[in-house]
């Protein structure tokens, strides 16, 4: 099979544990997009989140951003396709939030804002490459694409248990992005449904696209693509959802299967 798409997600995947991308990683993508194969992160990060990494690769490209609720080119950051919501949709969620001391953002397709930030939790976004922008009301934005909660993962255990029932949460898409956080979004919005809209206006069939991810988030683009891959280090769900699993993302799990699947073959 010829694959004209590439579709990985970042966290977990692309890069490792110490969110380093490897040369041997950044060397095999360098040679699928001078074959000509469109390379698209799709993360939970932001546009502006996944744009350095595309840039450290050495080439422009595509990002599926904050788990499918944004499609943005590189080159100009013009945003092709979002699932957007308003803030009153969310405002019993931040009221949650408030009363359970839980901390939360939102996001635009290009910005994040929070009512509160501590030095521990901005340190933790400045290893996403975002600068938070403080405002002491959240509600007060609009044309939303992402809510996220976020704290030690003994905590979002408990959360995800308490909001699972909550009225407003069957509103919306609630995934599990990782061990510490917790995504809400457009019904609509997921990274396999943002792929979707992609491949069609690139007029490119599902059975020419390969898909690679490590978590719950990324099983509908897996399940969506002509070839699903599962990294190693993945839940054992998402392997069952995945039509082959790879090396880990600490063993340069996304270059072995580009090398085994797609460049080699």
């Amino acid at each position: 099979m010829t694959y004209k798409l590439i579709a990985l997600d970042v966290d977990g995947t692309l890069i490792d544990d110490h969110h380093v991308l490897t040369e041997r990683t950044k060397e095999v993508l360098k040679r699928a997009h001078q074959a000509g194969i469109q390379i698209v992160l799709c993360s939970g990060r932001s546009p502006k989140s996944i744009f350095p990494i595309l840039e450290e690769i050495g080439f422009e490209g595509t990002a599926i951003a904050h788990n499918g609720a944004a499609t943005v080119l590189s080159h100009n950051s013009e945003l092709i396709h979002e699932f957007a919501f308003s803030a009153e949709e969310i405002t019993p969620l931040i009221h949650y939030c408030r009363e359970n001391q839980i901390h939360f953002d939102v996001s635009t397709a290009f910005d994040l804002f929070v009512e509160s930030c501590r030095p521990e939790e901005r340190e933790m976004y400045a290893k996403f490459f975002i600068d938070p922008i403080v405002r002491e009301d959240a509600t007060t934005h609009d044309q939303l694409v992402k809510m996220t909660l976020s704290a030690e993962s003994d905590v979002m255990d408990r959360v995800e248990a308490q909001l699972r029932d909550h009225p407003v949460a069957s509103r919306f898409h609630m995934i599990r992005s990782g061990d510490f956080f917790i995504d809400f979004m457009h019904k609509e919005a997921t990274k396999g449904n943002a792929l979707e809209a992609l491949a069609a206006s690139w007029n490119i069939p599902r059975e020419q696209i390969i898909a690679i991810g490590n978590y719950y988030n990324d099983i509908e683009m897996l399940e969506f693509a002509g070839l699903g891959i599962a990294m190693d280090n993945s839940p054992e769900a998402v392997k069952q959802a995945a039509d082959a699993v790879t090396l880990s993302n600490n063993e340069d799990g996304v270059a072995a299967a580009l090398e085994k699947y797609c460049l080699n073959a």
